[in-house]
């Protein structure tokens, strides 16, 4: 049988200064709708045979008016609104048909069918309230979101509203242009603002309001070097995501998935400058230039590098030409796919007793010839991890089989952290073949070393949810 579904609630945000609203029922969910008709600046009264303290103490003081019985016919005479926080079905159906003869609006806690709005779950920093409704579905969902966005909105989110409603007031007094006020705001909403008045105590706003308003609206480009980590969404850091967000545009490599791009905010633009072998390629020189020119022109400019920008990432190389361009830089650290695809595959680069030891070495140096220095580098550790190895692949092994042994265990990691992620293990000397077997693509991770071996795939295999996050282990059993 299918049952119809109800429309979604429409949101409002209702003005409840000097109304009147009835809450019946004096328990401690009627206290806290009580709080929240209050804060609205409501005229309260409460019906009720007996009140929990709190209540007791606001009737004391005259801020609640309190009608000590259960409630009767005609108690909703006059009110605007009314929250009903009862069990008793009897009182239930009177105040429904009570609601709708006297046009009061009427919320049932926990009976959808009852109510003509929903109460949502509510954040609240000082006068900014986000609000969260399933539409009565499920009150449990709503609570858990609420809770989510509680640890996400910081308390500094209270000054920042009214620190731009004082900007606002100041810039419409003064006839600033709407392209100017834009400007303000959007610089007003970069995180470094935020992060100052978090640490601030009392007159943070004010002081901040004393600034000109025309210094805050002029241009002050900048560019971030961000890591946008091996490829899961959820391995990005918080400030990589609200930089994302707040960029005016982002320049990213050609690797970085879809997923992390849909995080840049509606207005960002997105330029590709990804390097391709035996493709299209974009100049290290060329990405320079463009940054610099973005940035000059007052643009919030975000370099969006796969892993870490300082792992085989030419970070270093750009963050010394924007300095030397007189560009404001700032470098935000991600999850290098070094680390993260041999974790991904449950390869620990370290273990005690087996791996003391590691290093990283790319495919390929800026010549695009193997490492000089490889096979000193792969004797002197007891993991060696090499990134964008698979053009090389063949020439790899026949570097490293006479310093490790054709038995040295491997395996390459293609896409790793993500839903195509692809493990492939096999002794040295048979790794170049598999990878040709199993026919994967870039990006991937050659991990070499005893590690490789340390949990053993049919150990994975019996994991009840590891096949859950994608993994797929070529070539062993599962």
């Amino acid at each position: 049988m299918i049952h119809a579904q109800r429309p979604l609630a429409y949101m409002v945000a209702l003005d409840l200064a000097g109304r009147h609203c009835v809450v019946l029922g004096g328990g401690e969910m009627a206290a806290l709708r009580v709080a929240g008709l209050l804060d609205a600046g409501a005229l309260v009264t409460v019906v009720a045979p007996a009140l929990q303290p709190t209540l007791e103490q606001l009737a004391a003081a005259g801020g609640i008016e309190w009608t000590a019985r259960a409630y009767q016919p005609g108690d909703l005479r006059g009110a605007f609104l009314a929250l009903n926080t009862s069990d008793d079905a009897a009182t239930e159906r009177s105040v429904r048909i009570e609601a709708t003869v006297e046009g009061v609006l009427l919320n049932t806690h926990d009976r959808p069918a009852s109510c003509d709005f929903a109460s949502p779950a509510l954040v609240r920093r000082g006068r900014l309230q986000v609000a969260v409704s399933t539409s009565g579905d499920s009150p449990y969902v709503a609570a858990a979101v609420r809770e989510r966005l509680d640890r996400l909105i910081g308390a500094e989110w209270g000054s920042l509203l009214a620190l731009v409603a004082g900007v606002r007031r100041r810039m419409r007094r003064a006839k600033v242009p709407a392209t100017e006020q834009q400007r303000v705001y959007r610089r007003l909403l970069r995180p470094e603002v935020r992060a100052w008045l978090r640490h601030q105590r009392g007159g943070a706003v004010g002081s901040l309001l004393g600034a000109d308003v025309w210094d805050m609206a002029a241009p002050a480009g900048r560019v971030h070097l961000v890591g946008a980590g091996p490829g899961d969404p959820g391995l990005l850091t918080l400030a990589a995501r609200e930089l994302l967000f707040d960029a005016d545009v982002v320049f990213h490599d050609a690797l970085v998935p879809p997923g992390i791009l849909d995080l840049c905010g509606a207005r960002t633009r997105l330029v590709d400058v990804g390097k391709r072998g035996g493709g299209l390629r974009t100049s290290q020189d060329d990405i320079t230039t463009q940054l610099v020119e973005a940035a000059r022109a007052g643009l919030e400019v975000v370099r969006l590098k796969g892993g870490d920008p300082f792992v085989f990432g030419r970070g270093g190389e750009e963050l010394d030409a924007l300095r030397s361009a007189g560009i404001a830089t700032r470098v935000v650290p991600g999850v290098t796919s070094a680390l993260a695809a041999p974790a991904a595959a449950d390869i620990p680069v370290t273990f005690r007793g087996v791996s003391g030891s590691v290093a990283m070495v790319t495919g390929r140096d800026s010549d695009g010839q193997l490492p000089r220095d490889l096979e000193a580098v792969a004797a002197a550790v007891d993991t060696l991890v090499v990134l964008m190895p698979l053009a090389v692949l063949p020439a790899l092994v026949a570097r490293l089989t006479p310093v490790l042994g054709p038995q040295w265990p491997a395996a390459v990691i293609a896409g790793a952290t993500t839903e195509s992620q692809t493990t492939v293990r096999a002794p040295l000397r048979d790794i170049a073949a598999a990878v040709a077997a199993a026919s994967i693509a870039a990006p991937a991770t050659l991990v070499l070393g005893r590690v490789v071996d340390c949990v053993r795939p049919e150990m994975l295999a019996a994991a009840p949810d590891h096949d859950a996050i994608g993994h797929h282990l070529v070539g062993e059993p599962r």
